[in-house]
This record gives structure tokens, C-alpha cells and sequence, in this order.
């Protein structure tokens, strides 16, 4: 039997180097978990200068401009300088090796010729002392609107590039732009989780998150607060307990229940109970809810439940000049509105931010005016659901 070709690494005249397909398919992987490390495509960016004999393999996910620096990740290997803030800061506005064809290679030789390069102030002040003489690159243009450069440097003693590594970079350069959009959209996903999630810490909501088996896999800083207290809630071995019997029968059934009805296409199951606390006669509201399992998931652990905690007694921070802006109320009135928010009484709230209660009562009738409400209730309402709390 015939044994199957295998691709092999050979030397082109021009000294350029093709890859075998198993290095090819390693580059790829490379690329497309690029956006998922913490330095991202830093792995692909080595590989791709190591094939390449290069000095220099520099990805710009952001191109520099006079308001804001160049985003961009940098494959140096024995060469550690490379002098990002001298380019974002003067040099990026002298570099003729821009504005390429969309989605092509070409070689700065191709672009403006050798002699021109050679005589630029930006390989003669700045490449050259890095030992950068043959240049090639693509730039990559989204339909969204993403721009990014591929840039490519060799020094001095080595060849020029050839078609063969024209045509390596070619070959990539799809896989990269998908790349891109991927670690764009991750982005913005990541922005949209990180705003979500401040929300809701600043209204004081505990939020655990269940694995498969009940067990805590995430919680957030306040309810990791409310856990640590251990009134009435607590984790032990990696589960949360209640601490009053009936309430934890009450509770592991309803994460159980919650458990049972997480299946893809299902209604969430959600449900809710108080627990008791010891240190105060107000209780813990928690409301349990079953995620969508979509089966497309193949971690050991996924998360299957949630539970929101809220805690009545623990007073939210508003800020006294967001409320002020909001409201077009004085620097007291607001300091008052939020201790009223807070549920203190008129007279809890003057000892609170330390003024008369004939001033209190003064400022109260000023409030009420300037919001457009005649009760105090009603003014308590209109301060809870506005965005104050959100900022």
C-alpha cells in the first residue's frame, strides 16, 4: 500500500519557507483562539514570525491617531525593543507603509519601491535603527467597521520577502479577519456582562449562580458580603443552607425544582421564599430561577440556576449629586431625599444629615415642589425608581 503524501517544509530559492500541514493547521488554531488569551493572537503572532524568519510580527487591532494610541500586540522575539510609544506618539503620522489594499499582502517594495523606502524618514529614523529593512503587510477592513494591520518585518541580512510568504500570509489572512470580528464581539459581550452585573451590585441584589448539581459555581461581591455575615444564609461545602430547617427543606426543593425544569425550550421555573434572620426581624428575600440549558455547552460545569438575594435592610448609595442633577434640588435637599429613600422618618433623616427639623420640614415642602409630589410615600416611590440608584 501506498503510504499517503505527506507536505514536507522546503526552502523556495528566494529562502522563504512553506509549511507542512500539520504546522499550517496549528497556525490556524492559533488564530482562532487568538481572542481568547490574555494577551490575544500572541500565539499565532510567534508562529507566524518563526515561519516567516522574522524580526517583527505586530498586530494593530486599533491604528493610532492623533486623539488615541495604536491597540496593538507585538511578536519580538530577540529583538525586545520596539519603541510602541515613540510610533503612537510621532512616528505613525511618518509611516508610508498605510492605507493598503484591502485585504491583500503586498510588500512595501511593491507599494512605493525600494528607494523611496530607503530614503524615508521613517526607516531612516526609526526602522533602521531597530535593524528593519524588508517590510510586508495586509490590512484587514470589517463590514462593521473594524480596521486592523498585519505587519511583518525582517532585518537587514535576511531576504527579502518572497511570493511563497506573501502567499502564507494570504492564506491566514481570511481566517484572521474572522478572527477579529469574533474578539469584537466578545468584547462587546464582555462590556454589556460588566455593566449588567454593576447594576446589580449597586442595587445591593445578591446574585449566586448554581452548577448541575446545585453546587455554587458564581456569586457576586454582594452576595459573597451576605454569605460571609452567615445571618440566616450561609455556604457550607459548596451549597448555600439555610439556617432555620423548614426554610432549607423549603429552599432544596425549590433548587431542586428549579434544576428539574432547566431543559432547553422550557418556561423558566421561578420561585421565591424569605428566610429568617437572627440579627434583625426584617428577612432575606430570595427568588429562584431555572437558565435555559441550550445543550451547546460542553463544560464540566454549567451554570443551571440563579438566585437573586435581597437583603431589606441594607441601605443603598446613591449619589448626593447625581440626585442634585436629577431633581435640580440644593446640596441639602438631597441629602435629605436620599435619607428619606433610605426609610428614615423626617426626623430620623434631620439628625441624620445633621440639620433643624423646622429647616427639614422647610427643605421637605422645597423637595415636594420641585418633584411634583404632595407625600412624603410618594416622594420615597419617585426617588426608588428613578435611575439615581444605577449611577
Amino acid at each position: 500500500m501506498r503510504k499517503a503524501l505527506q507536505p514536507k517544509r522546503t526552502n523556495s530559492p528566494q529562502g522563504s519557507v512553506s509549511l507542512t500541514l500539520s504546522e499550517f493547521s496549528e497556525l490556524l488554531a492559533a488564530i482562532y483562539e487568538g481572542p481568547l488569551e490574555a494577551v490575544p493572537w500572541k500565539s499565532a503572532l510567534d508562529l507566524l514570525r518563526r515561519h516567516l524568519r522574522a524580526s517583527y510580527v505586530t498586530l494593530m487591532l486599533r491604528p493610532p491617531s492623533a486623539e488615541r494610541d495604536a491597540l496593538m500586540v507585538n511578536s519580538a522575539g530577540d529583538w525586545p525593543i520596539t519603541r510602541e510609544a515613540e510610533y503612537n506618539k510621532h512616528y505613525y503620522a511618518l509611516d508610508p507603509f498605510v492605507d493598503l489594499p484591502q485585504d491583500k499582502v503586498v510588500t512595501v517594495n511593491e507599494l512605493i519601491g525600494d528607494a523611496n523606502w530607503r530614503e524615508s524618514e521613517f526607516y531612516k529614523n526609526f526602522l533602521k535603527p531597530l535593524d528593519i529593512l524588508h517590510a510586508l503587510g495586509a490590512d484587514i477592513r470589517t463590514d462593521d467597521g473594524l480596521e486592523c494591520r498585519l505587519r511583518v518585518a525582517r532585518p537587514h541580512r535576511e531576504p527579502p520577502f518572497s511570493e511563497n510568504d506573501k502567499l502564507l500570509c494570504a492564506s491566514i489572512l481570511p481566517h484572521l479577519k474572522r478572527a477579529v470580528r469574533l474578539h469584537s464581539q466578545l468584547e462587546l459581550m464582555d462590556s454589556e456582562r460588566r455593566l449588567y452585573a454593576g447594576t446589580v451590585d449597586r442595587m445591593l441584589v445578591g446574585t449566586v449562580t448554581l452548577d448541575e448539581n446545585g453546587a455554587v459555581l458564581k456569586s457576586n461581591p454582594v452576595a459573597d458580603e451576605m454569605l460571609r455575615e452567615s445571618d440566616g444564609l450561609r455556604l457550607v461545602n459548596g451549597a448555600l443552607r439555610a439556617d432555620a430547617a423548614a426554610e432549607n427543606r423549603e429552599l432544596q426543593r425549590l433548587v431542586k425544582q428549579a434544576l428539574s425544569g432547566e431543559t432547553g425550550g422550557r418556561p423558566a421555573v421561578v420561585d421565591a421564599l424569605s428566610i429568617t434572620r437572627k440579627s434583625s426581624p426584617g428577612k432575606l428575600g430570595v427568588l429562584i430561577r431555572s437558565l435555559p440549558n441550550t445543550g451547546s455547552s460542553k463544560a464540566k460545569r454549567r451554570p443551571s440556576v440563579a438566585l437573586f438575594i435581597r437583603d431589606a435592610e441594607r441601605k443603598s448609595e446613591a449619589s448626593r449629586e447625581m440626585v442634585r442633577r436629577l431633581f435640580d434640588l440644593t446640596p441639602a435637599e438631597a441629602s435629605l431625599a436620599l435619607a428619606l429613600a433610605n426609610g428614615l422618618t423626617l426626623d430620623e433623616a434631620a439628625d441624620a444629615v445633621h440639620i433643624r427639623k423646622n429647616t427639614a420640614r422647610a427643605h421637605l415642602r422645597a423637595i415636594f415642589s420641585k418633584i411634583g409630589v404632595t407625600r412624603q410615600t410618594t416622594l420615597v416611590r419617585v426617588l426608588l425608581s428613578s435611575v439615581i440608584w444605577l449611577g
